[in-house]
Formats: structure tokens, C-alpha cells, sequence
């Protein structure tokens, strides 16, 4: 493989001259290798049935998640050429978006040849996916060596950075891609943030006090509870699109108020997608109105995301199911008023198929009693961010649910209704994390520029601005892989891999930006009074819930050897 290949000329702001032309040719390659990849994958893990061996295939998990990491950089490459394409037919594509796509792809590239980090320490390399010098031909291809040797050059991060502190206080860095429609939303949501979010978040997150009611209320009259439930249930009947820009920029300010939306998201997808019409008539204008506060009671504390051996019994007697057992990491359970709760109703039946939803109403509680409702109590668990809602454990112990509270009034039907949610789920949490991601960039660069170490602001040096450029091509990058899984869950198309790499990849660009922020500070990013310590805790947390990186990969390689 020869990569010493001459440089072509570039413009001084560090562009490749037709860098349109090249992109084609680096999405093909990405292709081609993940289809490789897979095959010497499913080779491994297959067993003499024909079928994957699931002792195989826990066996070579750094395998089978670097497949999952090798599509994911594939699929993002594949969205931010169809991002360049759509932008450049719209007369939108300027400056700072082509150097970000030209950015994108060198780096992207590159790391595909030389590794791919899953985390810190864990890195996938051909060599682990069984991919010999042969199949990496296509790294020759003169396109594909231009955007590795030239695409990530200094003078094109130089570019960029000279054109984010123009643009500083803007809404995003580099045009998203977005209709007027959904970025007058972003902006009405901004200005909300800005204004009611901003100024409190860092009390609200040292102190770990709830977000006050008052911003719950103001959420409501913006829609932000209702935005995909459908009009006639009291909703404003958008897609999932409009969920990921409210996510995003509600999550930008403070991801505490970002994360109130899901609440209801998650509610008002098991009703609409499991639940009876007089249970869609019933709970649905509520929780669209705030007038209802719902909260998710899936985890138990030894099962995390085995959810087959859940444990937790909801048993039928006379006209209640009466409930029994220990939930865990159950997000703003104190002041709501509706908890979907999943529950085994089955105890014969063993894994999935034994399973229940009950919509189980619960009163408001306060921090001196958490859990007034008869049959349940719990206690808080403190955690590092992620705060302004509040976890609990909670212990159920003769709580009644009225059995018409069954999800769509079938038992045994609980998990296949939860498995519907989780499209939307992760999309949803991969907004959270470029939020989150864009907040420390934001953070990051406006210290960078405040910030006088010999006789200049530090922003003027190669490496804190790289840092900073980076975190912007890989916040646009998990942009256009979430927005795209968010199109295709409007158009009613199977997402889950889309979903889980765009959950996958936003995870790992938050933490990365909050870390990369924090070390622009110095010794200051260290201190509780600057914002950015918050942020960092906040970002820890995206690559555990809704699926740990880990098993995010796992369900995505799976997918992908099965399809």
C-alpha cells in the first residue's frame, strides 16, 4: 500500500481543489471494507447449524463491535456525503461546511486504516476484522489518498477555527443542513434555553435540586411534551426530526431539562405503539399538556439490560395487579404521576415472553416523602451529573395497579411493546449527546478565547484549537447520522442500526468534547465553580444508559451478521 503519494495543490484556506469529486470513492471504500469485515466476522462466530454461536460470538466480542464501529464511521460517511450533496445543490455549502466535510472524511478515513477507538484503551484495527493487505487495496485509490494525506491538513483546522470565532454565538457551527421550518424551532428553543436554562443550570447541578416546576410548565406551553403525538390526542403531530432539535438544544443549556422530554417521549410511544384507543384517549392529551409527569420503571438492580430475567411480579387479583419486587436507576420518579412499569405477570413463562407493561399512577411526592402511594417506597441515588430529576431505587410491596392499566390489555406483551421504543429512544439520547457535545464546544472555545497565557489567547494554539475544530466535525458528523435515522423513522422505515449508531458514535463525541473542553481550562476545568466540570459528569452518562456502548455495539453487530 503506497500512502506517500504527492500532495495536490490546495487553496490557502487549506481546501482540496473538486473535493466533491473525491467523496464518492472514500464512502465505497468504507463500504466495501465493512462488507469484508463482516464476512470474516460471521465466519468466526458462526456454528456447525449455520447459525451464530452464542459462545462464539461472546468470544469475539472485540471483533464483533469493531464490525459494529467500522459501520458505524461507514454510514457516517455515507450521511455527511449526502449532507455535502444536498447543501451544495441548495447553494448552502460554504467555507466552513466543506472544510468540516473534507475534515471529516480525511480523519474518518485515516482511522479506519490505522484504528478505530471504541474507547480509550480499546482499539479495532483491520488486522482484528481479518482484513489482509489485498482487501485494503482500495486505500491506493488516488481519491482515497488525497482525503487521508490532505483532508485533516493544519491549514484546513487553521480555516475552520478562524471561522467559528466569526460565528461564535450562533446557533450551530456550520449549517446543519436543516429546513427554515426546523431551525426557527432550534431557535425558539435557544432563545428559551438562553434565557430560563442557562443562567440556573450550574446551581441546580451543585446543589442537586429538581429543575423547578416553573420550567416544566414553560415547556409545556412551547409544546415540548406533545411535539410526535398526534394532533388528535392533543399533540402537535411532528416527527421525529423536530424531537431531535428540541432534544438538542433543551439539552445544550442543561441536559437535566433536555432529559424531561424523554419522560413523556417514552411514555407516549408505549401508548401509541401498544396501548388500547381508550388508553390513547385517556393519558396521551395529558402527558402532551404536562399535565402528567411520566417516568420509565424498566431496570432491576441485578439485571440492567438482561431485561429476560427480570424479576419484579405483577400478579392478578380480583380487578388489581399487585406488585412485588425492587426497581433501580428510575429517573424522576419522585414528582411523577404516571410510571409505565414493566412487570413479570407470567412467572411460568420464563424470559421475554412473561413479561407485562402496566400504566401504574402513582401522587406526586416531595424529598421529605418520596413516595406517598401505598405499597411503594425507595431512596435517592447520588450520582455525579445527570442531576435535576433525580434517580431512585424503589421497592414495590402490595402496590396496585387497576388491571384495565394493562398495556393494551394483553399480558405478555411487555417487552415486544418496549422493543418499539427503542428506535426513538436512541435517537433521542444521540441528540442529547451533541447537546451536550455542542455545550462543550461552545464552553471550550469562548474560555479558549478569554484565556491570556504569553501575551496571547490560548485559542491561537495548534493544540487547544485542534481540539476544538475536532470537536466540531465530529459534532456535525453525529448530526447527519442522527437527523437521518430520525427521517427514517418519520418515513416509517426499520431504523434500529441507524438509531443505535447514531446513539453509539453521539456518546462517544460528548465525552470526548467535555473532556477535550475541560482540558482547555486547565486547573480551572478542575474547579466545581465552571460550568465544564458539569458537563463532563453530564457526558459520562451518555455512553451508559439506553443501551451501554457496549452493548449498543453488541446489538448492532448482531443486526448486521443476521441481515
Amino acid at each position: 500500500m503506497n500512502l506517500a503519494v504527492d500532495s495536490a495543490p490546495m487553496a490557502e484556506n487549506g481546501l482540496i481543489p473538486n473535493l466533491m469529486d473525491h467523496l464518492e470513492a472514500g464512502v465505497t471504500l468504507a463500504e466495501e471494507l465493512t462488507t469484508k469485515a463482516k464476512a470474516n466476522v460471521l465466519a468466526a462466530v458462526v456454528g456447525d447449524n449455520g447459525k451464530i454461536d452464542a459462545a462464539k460470538f461472546d468470544q469475539a466480542q472485540h471483533e464483533g463491535h469493531g464490525l459494529s464501529w467500522f459501520a458505524t464511521y461507514s454510514e457516517s460517511l455515507k450521511q455527511l456525503q449526502d449532507y455535502a450533496v444536498r447543501m451544495k445543490e441548495e447553494d448552502r455549502l460554504g467555507e466552513l461546511e466543506t472544510l468540516i466535510v473534507q475534515i471529516g472524511f480525511g480523519e474518518y478515513l485515516t482511522q479506519m486504516l490505522g484504528g478505530i477507538p471504541m474507547s480509550q484503551t480499546e482499539i479495532v484495527r483491520p488486522l482484528d476484522l481479518g482484513l489482509s493487505s489485498e482487501d485494503l487495496a482500495g486505500f491506493d485509490n488516488p481519491s482515497v489518498q488525497l482525503l487521508m494525506r490532505q483532508g485533516n491538513n493544519p491549514t484546513a483546522r487553521k480555516s475552520v477555527i478562524e471561522l467559528m470565532m466569526k460565528t461564535e454565538g450562533s446557533a450551530t457551527f456550520g449549517d446543519t443542513g436543516l429546513d427554515e421550518t426546523y431551525e426557527a424551532m432550534r431557535d425558539e428553543m435557544r432563545r428559551f434555553a438562553e434565557a430560563e436554562v442557562v443562567p440556573h443550570a450550574h446551581e441546580w447541578h451543585l446543589a442537586n435540586e429538581y429543575v423547578p416546576m416553573e420550567i416544566l410548565d414553560k415547556m409545556a406551553e412551547l409544546g415540548v411534551f406533545g411535539l410526535t403525538i398526534p394532533e388528535e390526542f392533543g399533540g402537535l403531530g411532528l416527527g421525529k426530526e423536530s424531537m431531535v432539535v428540541v432534544s438538542e438544544e433543551l439539552s445544550r443549556g442543561y441536559i437535566g431539562v433536555g432529559s424531561l422530554g424523554t419522560r413523556s417521549e417514552i411514555a407516549a410511544e408505549l401508548i401509541l405503539c401498544g396501548g388500547t384507543q381508550e388508553q390513547k384517549e385517556h393519558w396521551l392529551p395529558k402527558i402532551s399538556a404536562g399535565e402528567i409527569l411520566p417516568t420509565a420503571v424498566f431496570t432491576e438492580p441485578n439485571t440492567g439490560s438482561d431485561l429476560a430475567s427480570l424479576k419484579t411480579r405483577g400478579t392478578l387479583e380480583g380487578e388489581n395487579y399487585v406488585v412485588t419486587g425492587q426497581k433501580t436507576w428510575i429517573t424522576h420518579p419522585v414528582r411523577a404521576d404516571l410510571m409505565t412499569l414493566l412487570v413479570r405477570t407470567k412467572p411460568d413463562e420464563k424470559g421475554y415472553r412473561g413479561l407485562s407493561m402496566l400504566l401504574a399512577e402513582k401522587q406526586r411526592g416531595s424529598d421529605e416523602d418520596p413516595f406517598p402511594t401505598p405499597g411503594m417506597d425507595g431512596g435517592e441515588i447520588e450520582v455525579l451529573g445527570y442531576r435535576g430529576m433525580k434517580e431512585y431505587e424503589i421497592s414495590f410491596d402490595g402496590f396496585e395497579v387497576p388491571k384495565e392499566n394493562l398495556l393494551g390489555s394483553e399480558e405478555g406483551q411487555g417487552f415486544k411493546q418496549l422493543m418499539e421504543t427503542f428506535e426513538a429512544a436512541r435517537i433521542q439520547t444521540a441528540a442529547r449527546a451533541i447537546g451536550v457535545a455542542q455545550c462543550a464546544l461552545e464552553l471550550g472555545l469562548r474560555y479558549a478565547d478569554d484565556r491570556i497565557q504569553f501575551g496571547q489567547s490560548i485559542v491561537n494554539f495548534p493544540r487547544v484549537y485542534n481540539k476544538l475544530v475536532m470537536m466540531a466535525v465530529e459534532i456535525m458528523i453525529a448530526r447527519q447520522l442522527t437527523y437521518f435515522s430520525a427521517r427514517q423513522k418519520d418515513e416509517e422505515k426499520r431504523c434500529d442500526v441507524e438509531a443505535g449508531m447514531a446513539k453509539l458514535l453521539g456518546a462517544r463525541v460528548a465525552w470526548s468534547s467535555a473532556d477535550n473542553a475541560l482540558q482547555i481550562h486547565g486547573g480551572n476545568g478542575f474547579a466545581l465553580e465552571y460550568p465544564v466540570s458539569r458537563v463532563l459528569c453530564d457526558a459520562r452518562i451518555l455512553n451508559i444508559f439506553e443501551g451501554a456502548a457496549e452493548i449498543q455495539a453488541q446489538v448492532i453487530a448482531r443486526r448486521i451478521l443476521t441481515s
